[in-house]
């Protein structure tokens, strides 16, 4: 009795340590909200996740600084921004050695971009 109990408290605890990503699990589900999109709510928290750890220091990767509006704005009005991260052909793929960032963040990037870069 003692082993079954034991056995089913181990399953519950090691099928309860996990960490899902709901963008990754359910890529199609439509919870990606394009509207309203600035700079500081929506593009800032997606560079700060996914470029600026390799773009954001006193000596950014490739001279490519990505911690400021205008210098987010700059590599995304020249095409390199969204053309980098969808890993479009021409252009290096970022994050380097790293998975292309989610569908969502993309579709918020290119969101960002149509409607003027608003801050």
């Amino acid at each position: 009795m003692n082993k079954i109990i034991f056995t089913i408290v181990v399953i519950t605890l090691l099928s309860s340590c996990r960490y899902d990503n709901e963008e990754m699990l359910y890529p199609n589900s439509g919870n990606c909200d394009t509207t309203n999109v600035t700079y500081t709510n929506t593009i800032q928290p997606i560079m700060a996740q996914s470029c600026t750890g390799c773009h954001g220091s006193s000596s950014p990767s490739a001279g490519i600084d990505l911690t400021t509006y205008s210098l987010v704005r700059a590599s995304a009005e020249d095409g390199s921004l969204y053309g980098t991260m969808s890993f479009q052909s021409g252009y290096s793929r970022m994050p380097k050695g790293g998975d292309k960032v989610p569908d969502c963040s993309l579709n918020k990037i290119q969101a960002w971009i149509n409607n003027g870069y608003p801050n």
